[in-house]
This record gives structure tokens, C-alpha cells and sequence, in this order.
């Protein structure tokens, strides 16, 4: 009688199955640096850019609302602000319809000789202008003075002037140059030469020399956005002058983190091949 009455259970136990829809056939999980490993939809891609639409489907959440303003009326850029991957990875991919990058022969070679791991942004060193390293920055606001504070790379920054003065007749050469700001309207001009021939404009290796002006027009459009279009006019190493422009996203939710790039900083040996766009 057991035995029948075990036989009676198995044979319910198996219509039961057998009347429940087999579960979806799952891939094996991928490992988290995989190729095929899926990241949530609403992380930024790697580092914290932006990947504008055209350039990458992956962004960071919009945040809107209107432009906020100080007690004097001009728009309030603090924030962390992430960058858009324009200034990160190939400055090429946000030229200004109509412009083209024309390099000098000289400049053409260099920029082909050009290797990955000798970029000086993956060595822990400035950026420049107007390159970004993928990671957050911010703007403080000071009487007479603008600060750039970047959390990539050495914890640097960038001064910009707001009193007025005129540009040096002959600035020592620096990462980031001697800049200069003032208002046209809503939107900030930044005027800057003085720059060393040090530093890439981006991962893609494109060059520049001691000659390089660049003037910034950033413009928050709203809550979550500042535009940041720039002229880039280098005539020892490009035909003409050309304009990229970029979205920079606020992250409402960010902070600046202590990163310290020269600490136990291993990549360089692992870049491998000539330099190129990583957007």
C-alpha cells in the first residue's frame, strides 16, 4: 500500500510539472570586465562622462528645471558637473557642423607615431584644455576669480580671472594656461593662451603647440546642462581655427572624491597600441 500510495504521488507531482511553462533559458552571468556584461541603464559609462546622443546610448539621468541664478543675477554654475566624452575620448566627434580638423603635416605625423600608454593623461598629468579626464569636476565661485576643480588625475584645477585684467604680454608656458573670463550675458567667455605643448587633446592623441588660443563660451541652458563650446586656433599645428561643443550633465547626486592618480597607478604598462578614439 506504501508503495502504490508513493507511485500516486510521483504521478500527480509530474501533471503538476508538466502544466508549468518552462522558466526562460538564462545566459551564464557575465563577469563584471567582460565584454558582454550588462550595465543598469541608468549609470554613466565608465569614469562618470557623458555620452551625448549620436555618440553612446548610456547617459546619466536629466535633471531639469531653470537655470539657477546668484544674488546678482548670473547663472550659478556650481555643481559636479560630468563631461561630455567630446573632451575626453576624440575631440573630432563634436566638431561644430561645418568645421574640420586640418592638420599640418608635421602634426599629422606626430599625431600617427602617437602610442596609448605614452598619453600624459594616463600618466597622471594635466589634462589641458579643453580635455577633461572622464571623471567629475565643479565650479567655485569667488570675487574676481572662477575655479575649475577637477577630481581626475592630481586633484588639480584651473584658475580663470574675472577682474579684468588683460592677458600677459609673454605668459611662462603651463598645463592650463592663463585665462581670462567675462560675461556676455548668460554665457561664460574664457579666453586662454599661454599653454605648454605637454598635453593631448584627447585619447585619439590629436596635438597642439606653444601657439594654441582657445576661447570657452560656457552656457547652462537649464538645471542639468552647461554647454561648453570651444575654439580651438593653433596655427603651428592646425590649417584653421574649428569649434567643438559639448553637454556637460549635472549629477545632483555627485561629490568630489579624493583620487589620487599617482598612487599604485599600474595602467600605463597595459595600454597597449597606437593612441585612439575611445568614444
Amino acid at each position: 500500500m506504501r508503495l502504490t500510495g508513493l507511485m500516486l504521488a510521483f504521478a500527480a507531482l509530474a501533471v503538476v510539472l508538466a502544466l508549468v511553462p518552462p522558466a526562460a533559458t538564462q545566459p551564464p552571468a557575465a563577469s563584471p570586465g567582460s565584454a558582454t556584461a550588462e550595465r543598469p541603464p541608468d549609470l554613466p559609462p565608465p569614469g562618470g562622462s557623458v555620452r551625448t546622443p549620436g555618440r553612446g546610448s548610456l547617459q546619466p539621468p536629466r535633471v531639469t528645471g531653470p537655470t539657477p541664478r546668484l544674488a546678482d543675477g548670473k547663472p550659478d554654475f556650481s555643481g559636479v558637473w560630468r563631461p561630455d566624452n567630446v573632451f575626453v575620448g576624440d575631440i573630432s566627434r563634436g566638431l561644430k557642423p561645418g568645421d574640420r580638423i586640418l592638420l599640418h603635416a608635421d602634426a599629422e605625423k606626430l599625431m600617427k607615431s602617437r602610442k596609448a600608454g605614452e598619453d600624459p593623461e594616463a600618466n597622471c598629468l594635466p589634462t589641458g584644455v579643453p580635455r577633461m579626464a572622464p571623471y567629475p569636476w565643479t565650479i567655485a565661485q569667488a570675487p574676481g576669480r572662477l575655479f575649475f576643480v577637477f577630481e581626475g588625475n592630481i586633484h588639480s584645477y584651473r584658475q580663470i580671472f574675472m577682474d579684468g585684467r588683460q592677458h600677459s604680454p609673454d605668459p611662462d608656458p603651463t598645463w592650463y594656461g592663463e585665462s581670462i573670463g567675462h560675461w556676455e550675458g548668460d554665457t561664460l567667455v574664457v579666453d586662454t593662451i599661454g599653454f605648454n605643448d605637454k598635453f593631448w587633446f584627447d585619447f585619439a592623441g590629436h596635438p597642439h603647440t606653444e601657439k594654441l588660443h582657445t576661447v570657452e563660451r560656457y552656457t547652462r541652458t537649464d538645471l542639468g546642462t552647461l554647454v561648453d563650446e570651444v575654439t580651438i586656433d593653433d596655427p603651428g599645428a592646425y590649417e584653421k581655427p574649428f569649434t567643438i561643443v559639448g553637454r556637460n550633465r549635472l549629477d545632483p547626486k555627485g561629490e568630489i572624491m579624493e583620487y589620487i592618480c599617482q598612487e599604485n597607478n599600474q595602467d600605463p604598462s597595459h595600454i597597449v597600441g597606437p593612441a585612439r578614439s575611445v568614444n
